[in-house]
């Protein structure tokens, strides 16, 4: 049976000691366990194309498609399931909104806003009201244009209204179609190429717009340089936030098309903005018919305008 004294604690000496007085003892030492290096890539990773590793799927993003997979998805004939594509917060569209007005250099916007959470309220919304202000502008520099002018009658143009909707809509959904569908056949050609979904080229092509909203409205100064100034502007900060998106989508490819799909973005791009510029706000001034003016005694006097 053990004593008191052997129940007591003890001091032992330091394992050195120990190892001098009895050579052949063994000693074991309990230290924290080392880091384990984390396994490497087999080649290195360049700087540029980290995001893009992203948009191709790590674990990261294959664990949210899973948890976004466990969701049932309501059919496509109900109401519940188009209003997930407007599940989004005003701050969310404020962000995204302040992310195409004011581009990060070397930071694609489909990973920093939308990935997590594309929606359609952003871009509707948006064209919708790019429509009403083209047209509500065009009219009112037309009337600024011709103030002051005699033969000059103003009749508001409700057509431009039909003709806005029908090109910025048109643009805001056939040209991320087709991008889209050239995507996904040069994703089947080429092998680790980055891939976006329709909803996420119809939503980075909708926040590129905002910026012309305010432009449209400058465009009412009756300038031509400083319209053609201010469009030039806005095109450079949008085609920015487009070309940054889907160069990374590209380069991988063959280099003449990888250029010549960047090119026909900006191109495309550029065609709407002059477009809306020159149909809108710089079309060619009517001669106006001088009023026919009858005299008291039967004949007619017509006015010439100068």
């Amino acid at each position: 049976m053990a004593t008191v004294d052997d129940l007591k604690f003890q001091e032992f000496d330091d394992a050195a000691n120990l190892l001098a007085a009895n050579p052949d003892a063994t000693t074991i030492s309990i230290d924290e366990p080392a880091e384990i290096s984390k396994p490497q890539h087999g080649r290195l990773q360049e700087p540029g194309r980290e995001e893009d590793d992203e948009l191709l799927g790590t674990d990261d993003s294959d664990k949210t498609e899973l948890l976004a997979g466990q969701k049932k998805s309501a059919p496509f004939w109900t109401f519940e399931y188009y209003q997930t594509f407007f599940d989004v917060d005003t701050y969310q569209v404020l962000d995204r909104i302040k992310g195409s007005v004011f581009p990060v250099p070397g930071k694609n916007f489909v990973r920093l806003y939308i990935r997590s959470n594309p929606d359609l309220y952003g871009p509707f919304w948006i064209c919708a009201t790019l429509v009403f202000t083209i047209a509500v502008s065009g009219n009112l520099s037309n009337f600024f244009i011709h103030l002051g002018k005699p033969t000059y009658h103003y009749v508001p143009e409700f057509r431009k209204v039909s003709i806005a909707a029908t090109t910025i809509y048109a643009y805001a959904w056939l040209v991320p179609l087709a991008l889209w569908g050239f995507l996904m056949w040069r994703n089947s050609k080429v092998m680790n190429i980055v891939s976006y979904s329709f909803l996420e080229i119809v939503c980075v092509y909708g926040y590129s717009l905002f910026i012309y909203i305010p432009t449209a409205i400058l465009w009412i100064i009756p300038q031509k340089v400083v319209r053609w100034v201010l469009m030039v502007f806005s095109l450079c900060l949008s085609g920015s936030v487009l070309v940054m998106t889907f160069w990374p989508a590209v380069r991988d490819d063959n280099r003449r098309i990888a250029l010549a799909t960047v090119a026909t973005i900006v191109l495309l791009h550029a065609l709407l903005a002059v477009g809306c510029l020159a149909y809108f706000f710089d079309a060619p001034e009517l001669d106006f018919p001088a009023p026919i003016i009858p005299a008291h005694n039967g004949t007619t006097v017509v006015t010439k305008s100068q």
